[in-house]
């Protein structure tokens, strides 16, 4: 089969396309037939290397899969041959006392594909059967790839950590990425007041397409002075932060009393400093999302069954050019997803 691995870690030139043996499924797992995989900040953070993540080279990436059931292990039951799927990313043991407890994401052995485990650069990938999502016959392959990360993150952020409430404030870093994207839709489900930022004025007008109420151009503004001003000095409910050390001095004094600050990445950098009276006066929360479970993904299947919500697409490319959507990715000129067509 054709897959796009690396040998190494390194920039974009290192994604090498080859011929490579299908992988058989075991028992309990489903063979895959890739149709389109989109890109994550996952895809390059592994690519360029993350400390204390071991990767078995040559290693295949990609966590967004969506394709069709190419044949079944023994003890598959309820799917068969020509089914399309999406596929939930993350990979848990599914018997230790966090996966029975219905939180898989806290399994010790938990691995997201693409990251600790192949993924789907690859025209084939065998799954297990626990993983395997119906897909909704009104999206694409291009359009069904584009969401089950990163609307899984966002729920998890929002409802599942911060507990959003109707009609709270709320604002979304980055517009434009793929979390941020999927987390102003799922605020404005709740009827919150969405305030986000964004690098460029061409995406202003895209995020308020997407429902934001206001939009911040956060290299030629202010945006902590932009927040007081819009809620009137009184800041924000929650703060949806990915960015990390660049935006988060500002996302913590950016909350109102009682706030709650749910972080899912750090793609500005890892270390971070702040004055620890601020959160305990002002009674703050910061919340850690990684990833979520797969009851929380039954959710927001429904919504996206029910046409809540809605893939953001900039751009798709054939697998062979997985080097450049790493590039339009890294540099940020794109709004939504970024996903690769497979086969």
């Amino acid at each position: 089969m054709k897959a796009v691995r690396i040998h190494e870690h390194g920039g974009p030139e290192v994604l090498r396309q080859e011929e490579v043996s299908p992988p058989a499924p075991s028992a309990g797992q489903a063979l895959v037939r890739v149709r389109a995989v989109a890109l994550n900040h996952i895809d390059l953070w592994v690519r360029g290397g993350l400390p204390r993540l071991r990767v078995r080279f040559p290693h295949t990436l990609g966590a967004d899969i969506v394709g069709e059931i190419a044949s079944l292990g023994e003890g598959v039951t309820g799917w068969q041959v020509g089914d399309p799927v999406m596929i939930h990313p993350g990979v848990s043991c599914g018997h230790c006392a966090a996966c029975v407890a219905g939180q898989d994401n806290r399994c010790r052995e938990y691995s997201i594909l693409g990251e600790h485990i192949p993924g789907g650069y690859a025209e084939f990938i065998a799954v297990p059967q626990q993983n395997l999502l119906r897909k909704p016959p009104h999206l694409s392959f291009e359009e069904a790839a584009a969401m089950p990360l990163v609307f899984l993150t966002a729920w998890n952020m929002l409802v599942t950590n911060a507990r959003l409430r109707f009609g709270e404030q709320v604002l979304v870093w980055g517009a434009g990425s793929g979390v941020g994207s999927a987390a102003i839709q799922i605020a404005r489900l709740y009827e919150a007041r969405v305030l986000t930022t964004v690098g460029d004025a061409w995406k202003a007008s895209l995020a308020r397409d997407l429902g934001a109420d206001a939009v911040i151009l956060y290299r030629d503004q202010d945006v902590l002075e932009e927040v007081r001003r819009l809620t009137d000095r009184r800041g924000v409910d929650v703060v949806v932060d990915h960015v990390g050390r660049a935006t988060w001095e500002t996302s913590i004094k950016a909350l109102a009393q009682g706030g709650r600050l749910t972080v899912c990445g750090a793609t500005s950098g890892a270390e971070v400093a702040f004055d620890v009276r601020y959160l305990f006066a002002r009674q703050l929360s910061i919340l850690g999302t990684w990833m979520g479970t797969k009851g929380e993904m039954a959710e927001v299947m429904r919504l996206i069954e029910r046409r809540r919500f809605f893939p953001v697409v900039h751009a798709v490319l054939p697998l062979e050019e997985a080097a450049e959507a790493h590039r339009l990715l890294e540099g940020r000129r794109q709004f939504g997803k970024v996903v690769l067509r497979v086969s």
